[in-house]
């Protein structure tokens, strides 16, 4: 059983930065691949970007490529989503999750799930 807990959400400016993190309970942590996804007021859930065990390869949404960067720390069990040049369309309730298959988690097919952590971009 892993357990995920995200923080680092809130509220910031139009082009200001946040860094999400997800915690994750467990010692298998380093055995999962991970990601971060969105879901906007009255919109689908939508994949923004994932990692694989080892921080190796990485994989961005179009809509967020070249502003956020995903990376993990295995010795401290967590995932970071480092989020820059924030647009108030990145408005969203953020997910993290993990999933023992890293393609699986492109088509939002996870083993575990976050609670989810608001960031709003508003001026």
């Amino acid at each position: 059983q892993v357990q995920l807990v995200e923080s680092g959400g809130g509220l910031v400016q139009p082009g200001g930065s946040l860094r999400l993190s997800c915690a994750a309970s467990g010692r298998t942590f380093s055995s999962y691949a991970m990601g971060w996804f969105r879901q906007a007021p009255g919109k689908a859930r939508k994949f923004v970007s994932i990692i694989n065990w080892d921080g190796g390869r990485t994989y961005y949404a179009d809509s967020v490529k070249g502003r956020f960067t995903i990376s993990r720390d295995n010795a401290k069990n967590t995932v970071y989503l480092e989020m820059n040049s924030l647009k108030p369309e990145d408005t969203a309730v953020y997910f993290c999750a993990a999933a023992a298959l890293y393609t699986a988690l492109i088509g939002q097919s996870a083993d575990y799930w976050g609670q989810g952590i608001q960031v709003t971009v508003s001026s």
